[in-house]
């Protein structure tokens, strides 16, 4: 059997936890502290994530979408290949070398989507960005650990808070979509999803797509109604004199 090589390595910001890229033949890895966060023999399933949310918003003029966690490129060259020429995708990538794999080692594996003029993106914490632009996107689509728990920093245990969600759901349009991509189920984050005002379907996709492999799954949750939080700024922007009980 070929032996896995290093290619690169490097740190996550503020954690003394370390990415590292490994390729075999043609296929690649990256891991993080041994575990190991995607491998390009199994994409299908975060292919597979934006086609399932893409087509929820087909039809939307100018889609806007935010994705958390470039990885190996898929989840994006998916993404664009099923959004007009006016829709647009932010990715939010906090570690800088997985910006610089994807435009070297692995960029041919998704075929080179950054080169896309649709794509902006930041190498940036997702949740800084989900914060700053309330009311921006069609969806959300987050892919940064192996599911609903923090695994490649410790800081976005956050994102799968009641609080982050209620900024997820803050941060999109109305009828946005926020997608989720993990390795198992999780009864309890279904649950938090619903208690933040989200309807939410959870979707069991194949590793490798139609070659098979393990399941994983998506969680699907639509912002069908306006967030109560979105509805008393808007309450206290068109009636700035109005005073409730939590004013006081």
């Amino acid at each position: 059997m070929i032996p896995w090589q290093l290619l690169d390595s490097a740190q996550v910001p503020g954690e003394n936890k370390e990415l590292r890229l490994y390729k075999r033949g043609g296929e690649f890895s990256i891991r993080v502290d041994g575990s190991e966060l995607m491998n390009s023999r199994g994409h299908g399933s975060e292919a597979a994530m934006a086609e399932l949310v893409c087509a929820r918003i087909t039809g939307r003029p100018s889609p806007q979408l935010l994705i958390g966690g470039l990885g190996m490129g898929y989840t994006l060259a998916a993404a664009l290949s099923r959004l007009g020429t006016e829709g647009r995708v932010v990715v939010a990538e906090l570690v800088p070398a997985v910006v610089e794999w994807n435009r070297g080692p692995l960029a041919a594996l998704a075929g080179r989507p950054l080169e896309d003029g649709r794509t902006t993106v930041h190498e940036v914490d997702v949740a800084q960005v989900i914060r700053a632009h309330p009311g921006t996107y069609d969806a959300i689509l987050l892919d940064v650990d192996n599911g609903p728990r923090a695994l490649t920093r410790e800081g976005n245990d956050w994102l799968y808070t009641h609080a982050g969600l209620e900024a997820a759901f803050t941060a999109l349009r109305p009828a946005g979509v926020y997608a989720l991509w993990s390795a198992s189920p999780n009864p309890a984050f279904t649950q938090r999803l619903q208690g933040v005002g989200f309807a939410v379907a959870e979707k069991r996709v194949r590793a490798q797509g139609p070659r098979g492999g393990g399941f994983h799954t998506i969680w699907l949750a639509a912002a069908s109604t306006p967030h109560p939080g979105r509805k008393e700024r808007q309450r206290r922007r068109d009636c700035p004199s109005a005073v409730t009980n939590k004013d006081v």
